[in-house]
């Protein structure tokens, strides 16, 4: 039986085993939404030609290729995660699309990422701020490292508001979805982690404020497929 200390601990293993079934699980469990909440808020970000993006707990470099493609051959993309097999993970599709000169794939940590402040016109993080030790304290640096005016982007799983509808998809959530899960991951901690990830993680609402909380100006979330997962956005002041 495994046992960890802190759950950062606990993060690391996980991602470790699933990374490379990261992608497909994702779809599968996720009946495709996901591409198509990452398309919707792309829309919404506006990338132009030779910006630059930070893309915290990059995962498998999905969104941070998503951006560099947006962004084209001027453009400058980071991804940084802490998980070294899903790094390689990302490094492979990198490779695979030909964008080696324009996304960069690092190895460093949400708490504290390597670099000054006001860097980047954009930080995203996907899917992943619920997995964190201090969701303000990441939110925080992401705040700091974009440039005044710049954006912070979240897209993560959310809480339905319509009662009928959470009732149901809790039910989806909590009792199946993580038992097809761990017959992939073939343990019973992978994919049990996912209902345990989103228990005490802020709703929509609530993530408004920690947004508010670290600095951001003209905050506003956006619910999506009946608030399975929601959109947030924030603007670092300009001065």
């Amino acid at each position: 039986m495994n046992h960890f200390n802190t759950k950062e601990e606990k993060v690391h293993y996980i991602f470790s085993k699933i990374a490379k079934r990261y992608d497909l699980m994702n779809s599968v469990l996720s009946f495709r939404q996901h591409k198509l909440w990452r398309s919707y808020t792309m829309k919404r970000m506006n990338v132009q030609p030779g910006q630059s993006a930070i893309d915290v707990c990059t995962g498998t470099g999905d969104w941070a290729i998503s951006i560099a493609e947006a962004a084209g051959p001027q453009g400058r993309v980071v991804g940084v995660d802490f998980c070294e097999p899903m790094l390689e993970e990302a490094d492979r599709k990198i490779l695979q699309k030909g964008l080696a000169n324009q996304v960069k794939m690092v190895h460093g940590n949400a708490m504290a990422l390597p670099f000054e402040s006001d860097t980047f016109d954009y930080a995203t993080i996907g899917f992943a701020l619920r997995n964190v030790p201090d969701v303000q304290h990441v939110i925080g640096e992401m705040a700091r490292v974009v440039k005044p005016g710049g954006m912070v982007v979240s897209l993560e799983l959310s809480k339905p508001e319509w009662p009928p509808f959470r009732a149901l998809y809790y039910f989806y959530f909590e009792k199946i979805l993580p038992k097809i899960g761990n017959l992939a991951s073939r343990d019973n901690i992978s994919y049990s982690w996912l209902p345990e990830s989103l228990r005490s993680f802020p709703d929509r609402k609530g993530l408004e404020g920690i947004f508010r909380n670290a600095g951001l100006e003209r905050v506003e979330s956006k619910t999506l497929t009946g608030g399975i997962a929601a959109m947030h956005i924030g603007y670092k002041p300009q001065s």
